[in-house]
């Protein structure tokens, strides 16, 4: 049930400021990163990354699983048999390819002011969690944990994404209570840290910790506005504290924190990832592609709407500017078509009718309100040709048969016959 409610909770516009939140989901796997094959390209969500005195993130370069074992075991070479060269012959049978090299050139990465042996257990753990091995990637952030503790490692910074990323690690792994623990230290090493808050939040309100999830997030919100994963968890948790604490819940809950306005000023000039800025501008295709779409919609219900009512001029606008959104769809010309055949428009009539056609060959709407401009253009034997194709593709349409008998007249009178 607790676990059921947070399944919805990030919504997919979140990627782009923050691909590497994670969610907690009905099947115990927290987080909005999928699982992908080793050696994938990008776009799958991984934990907190940062390269030495720069903040940004590193990404490794090919897959391989996880493991304490560097992986740069090769295949045997051709021709070689346990460790024997032999010639190869083509009447030797077919012969062992080699295996290319896994890239692991990705756990050497810099890894902010760890040292190298550190940083390669950072980097192996987000290798490991990219690839959805969560408990392994949770064993490698442990490890590089304890071993800063050994060599008396004093980086803040560093020791508090390791925290945010194995907090990560837990919220997949469904483990809230670890989760809000290590989020806590992490908050301790870097006070008003968004992942580590966000994560937190997150956890109190799988274990319906309802009151903290709610301070967190409204403190993150402090922190950037622009997060729709807190705004749409502030309104869910609201209306469950109204009714488990009635009108009073507001002075149930904990003091909120005021972040500082130095912090707010620091993250909004935090420069954004090649990965951040790509995710932005998918956002945006998608947000443009939607309000298109209820544009287009808006509009089309519109023209339906005054056609019926008689008003064929301001339909034909209507019609128009849809198909400034969507110059493809056949049925905004047969649709534009009626209009201007009432405004005795034939030429345009016509015009629309081919461009109909030209996107559906066999429309028979197409067809008819084209042999009907032909008829206000006076062409009758190509009004006539259109309203034979129209019975063609459907004997049963009366008003072509009506239209077809009519025209035929109409030949007849100027051939004279």
């Amino acid at each position: 049930m607790q676990r059921m409610r947070v399944q919805d909770h990030v919504q997919e516009e979140n990627k782009e400021m923050y691909p590497f939140i994670f969610v907690y989901r009905s099947d115990a796997a927290m987080g909005n990163a999928q699982e992908k094959p080793p050696g994938s390209g990008g776009g799958a969500a991984r934990p907190d990354q940062a390269s030495a005195g720069s903040g940004t993130r590193s990404r490794g370069a090919g897959g391989g699983g996880g493991g304490e074992k560097p992986q740069n075991d090769r295949a045997p070479e051709k021709g070689a048999v346990n460790g024997t060269q032999r010639e190869n012959s083509p009447a030797g049978g077919q012969e062992e390819q080699s295996s290319p090299a896994v890239d692991t050139s990705y756990l050497d990465a810099p890894a902010g002011a760890l040292p190298p042996h550190l940083a390669r257990l950072k980097n192996e753990g987000n290798h490991l969690f990219k690839h959805g091995q969560f408990g392994d990637a949770l064993e490698k952030y442990s490890q590089a944990i304890d071993a800063c503790a050994e060599a008396g490692i004093d980086s803040p910074e560093d020791l508090c994404i390791l925290y945010s990323n194995r907090a990560a690690c837990y919220l997949k792994d469904g483990n809230s209570t670890d989760c809000i623990q290590d989020c806590t230290k992490a908050l301790e090493l870097q006070p008003y840290s968004l992942k580590p808050l966000l994560r937190r939040a997150m956890a109190y309100e799988s274990l319906e910790r309802y009151r903290k999830a709610y301070v967190d997030y409204k403190t993150v919100l402090q922190i950037d506005t622009g997060v729709q994963a807190a705004h749409d968890s502030v309104h869910r948790i609201t209306r469950m504290l109204i009714e488990q604490d009635g009108p009073e819940w507001r002075e149930k809950l904990p003091d909120i924190p005021v972040v500082p306005l130095s912090v707010q000023q620091q993250h909004r000039e935090k420069p954004i990832s090649i990965e951040q800025a790509q995710a932005r501008a998918a956002r945006a295709a998608q947000e443009e592609v939607r309000r298109k779409e209820a544009r287009f919609t808006l509009l089309k219900q519109e023209g339906n709407g005054l056609v019926k009512k008689g008003n064929f001029q301001e339909a034909l606008e209507k019609y128009s500017e849809c198909l400034t959104l969507k110059p493809d769809e056949c049925a905004l010309y047969t649709n534009r078509a009626i209009c201007l055949l009432k405004l005795n428009r034939f030429e345009e009539a016509k015009q629309d009718c081919d461009s109909a056609l030209q996107l559906e060959p066999a429309n028979k709407k197409a067809f008819y309100r084209r042999a009907l401009a032909f008829k206000g253009l006076q062409d009758y034997l190509s009004a006539s040709s259109d309203l034979q194709e129209v019975l063609q593709l459907d004997p049963n349409v009366r008003e072509a048969e009506q239209e077809l008998e009519e025209v035929t007249g109409l030949l007849r009178k100027i051939q004279g016959v």
